[in-house]
């Protein structure tokens, strides 16, 4: 039934596909479709805008015209849906991939450098673990307990030579794209490591780029549904040569 109401209209010309506002609404009303952010259902929408201040490109405001009525209920059902389809990506890397076998490896030392081809000796890699996709890890593995953890936007190492030595010497890492993956499961995901892992720090790693924004504000609502009081600090790196832009501690 449509009716005069309050709700969310977005500018897809501003729109730049980070996520931000998909994590911040708690009715799963917004997603990500084609990279650019739509209301999936005027339904599911409460017009209070409680996504608005978390675009940082302001393509996001509050309009009063004829639109459905907001459905509490349908809104229940549709987060269950939802909540179930993160399910059942997360448990399916795990059953039918093979990029998901958990591995743990101490970095190759300077013996086992000597002895490799002269055509492959390369800087030490500082990795000690696979899978290291956000969406690959079990929030059990063991390489998780107690760690350091740096959680990467997928394009950070790509500009940064010294990506090893510089942020992944002595860390765990996990990394994945904020604007393409989905937000939601990354929270999700999140939550259920930092319950369990115990871990001692959270260091989040980004490009300057927009799109990167997301990515720390999805690690801070996995450690507020967590419960646990954990440090975090995020690592902004410009797009050429990986120079460090700004570290913020929480």
């Amino acid at each position: 039934m449509k009716e005069m109401r309050k709700i969310i209209e977005i500018d897809e010309d501003l729109c730049d596909g980070c996520g931000n506002c998909v994590v911040a609404c708690e009715e799963g009303a917004i997603q990500i479709i084609d990279g650019k952010a739509k209301v999936v259902k005027e339904m599911f929408c409460d017009g209070l805008g409680a996504c608005i201040g978390d675009c940082p490109v302001d393509a996001l405001k509050i309009v009063e015209r004829e639109a459905d009525a907001f459905d509490e209920a349908a809104v229940a059902e549709h987060l269950k849906v939802l909540e179930k389809e993160t399910q059942l990506e997360q448990a399916a890397p795990a059953a039918g991939c093979c990029s998901s076998k958990i591995q743990t490896f101490m970095p190759m030392g300077s013996c086992q450098q000597a002895n490799r081809p002269v055509t492959t000796i390369a800087e030490n890699s500082a990795l000690t673990h696979w899978p290291i996709q956000i969406n690959l890890v079990p929030p059990q593995a063991p390489f998780l307990k107690g760690a350091d953890l740096l959680i990467v936007a997928d394009c950070a190492p790509a500009t940064t030579p010294n990506f090893h030595q510089e942020f992944l010497k002595d860390k765990v890492m996990m990394m994945g794209c904020p604007k393409f993956d989905d937000g939601q499961a990354y929270v999700q995901k999140f939550a259920d490591i930092f319950r369990s892992a115990g871990l001692k720090s959270i260091t989040v790693l980004i490009m300057e780029v927009p799109c990167c924004s997301g990515l720390p504000m999805m690690v801070k609502k996995g450690l507020e549904l967590s419960g646990m009081d954990i440090p975090i600090e995020e690592v902004v790196i410009s797009i050429r040569g990986g120079k460090v832009l700004q570290r913020i501690r929480n």
